[in-house]
């Protein structure tokens, strides 16, 4: 089948996540993805960790169906390759330290010169102007920039998100942001430089607690996993041991939950609890009537009465209940691909699509087809040895 982006092909000098979970999603696709790295060590996330088969657990989720190509950018002899190969490309992603680009001449101004319909899309941490332009930003201090650590943990301590956040929302903008621009190219014929920023990012995902406090008004309380403003919503425990997330969104499920799951159906008209804000205002009495119902229950017992109360509700999963959870399994959203270590597992991209099936190829050792990608530029084998021979490959 004929997949969306067949054709197309992305250039990406990236590290990290933010470029690299942009351009794989792009590959998910079907674009050919060359991804430019470091001689000999590579993108520097590969060596994170070593969990999955002695690979980076983060490399491997953002880096299936790319090409790498190994150059030494600081290298003429490098620079020109990576020039000639832009030459044929359709977009350039990048997430370099703030002005490295631009500093070898692969600025959206240089380059659209040269290649008009090239799409430039360069993902920093502030932007590429303002205050904070050359600021350094790492996942964890975008989340404090953001406002999120201000809003998550628990009222004696802050706590960052337990995934990178800033970086998946900065990809996500970029994919969407380059989608966009080959849609527009399509109509105009046109490139376009893309500038998207991990504090711009994440703070689009702040909407809601930044109107919560609009105005100056108090910001939402950190409460751990429960929710700042509906109530009840979050993590109980029952008589087991065991922990039962649920919640309530409407006064219709407030009076189900309370005669179906409470069995007291006096609750859902006490003045204390009759809206949601008189909820909020008065849980530590509600938790305490929930929790005094749940303790004598297992934590499928409590389950099993949410569900017959249509009210809704999730066990709290570890990673462990992820790999094997029965939904994944029985919608087959695990597929396995290649990598240097050998096969391994693969969550399908989200969004499941009757017109074609996503790329799923390997996540690809360090420079593993740089040699193939120059002859295909028509470097000669005396050439290949001068680029070698100085380690600009």
């Amino acid at each position: 089948m004929t997949r969306p982006l067949d054709g197309i092909t992305v250039v990406s000098l990236e590290h990290a996540i933010a470029a690299p979970f942009c351009t794989r999603q792009l590959a998910d696709l079907g674009a050919r993805v060359i991804k430019v790295e470091r001689p000999g060590v590579g993108d520097f996330a590969r060596a994170y960790d070593s969990r999955v088969k002695g690979l980076s657990s983060h490399f491997v989720w953002t880096n299936r169906s790319k090409e790498s190509l190994t150059l030494d950018l600081k290298q003429p002899g490098a620079l020109a390759v990576l020039k000639q190969l832009l030459a044929k490309a359709d977009v350039l992603v990048q997430n370099l330290a703030p002005g490295a680009s631009a500093r070898m001449g692969l600025g959206y101004e240089a380059l659209s010169q040269a290649h008009p319909q090239l799409i430039v899309c360069d993902i920093s941490g502030y932007g590429e102007d303002g205050p904070y332009r050359d600021k350094k930003a790492y996942d964890l201090l975008i989340q404090s920039e953001a406002g999120m650590l201000s809003i998550t943990g628990t009222q004696d301590e802050p706590s960052k998100a337990g995934n990178s956040m800033a970086d998946i929302a900065a990809g996500m903008y970029a994919y969407t942001n380059i989608l966009s621009a080959l849609l527009l190219r399509g109509k105009t014929g046109q490139g376009s430089h893309i500038d998207v920023s991990m504090l711009e990012s994440l703070g689009e995902w702040m909407g809601y607690p930044l109107y919560y406090a609009f105005d100056g008004a108090p910001p939402p309380p950190r409460t751990a996993a429960s929710h700042a403003s509906i109530y009840p919503y979050g993590p109980f425990k029952a008589g087991d041991g065991g922990t039962v997330m649920l919640g309530l969104q409407n006064e219709r499920e407030w009076k189900g939950f309370c005669e179906g799951v409470l069995k007291d159906a006096a609750l859902a008209t006490d003045p204390r609890f009759e809206s949601n804000a008189r909820r909020n205002e008065h849980r530590d009495a509600l938790t305490a009537i929930i929790l005094g119902v749940f303790g004598k229950l297992t934590a499928q017992q409590v389950v099993q009465r949410l569900d017959d109360a249509q009210i809704a509700n999730a066990r709290m999963n570890d990673m462990a209940d992820l790999w094997a959870h029965p939904q994944l399994k029985a919608r087959q959203r695990w597929q396995s691909v290649g990598s240097p270590a050998g096969s391994i597992p693969a969550l399908l991209p989200p969004g499941r699509n009757n017109s074609f099936d996503y790329r799923m190829d390997p996540v690809p050792a360090v420079g593993q087809h740089t040699e193939a990608i120059l002859r295909e530029l028509g470097q000669s084998d005396a050439e290949l040895v001068a680029l070698r021979a100085t380690d600009a490959i």
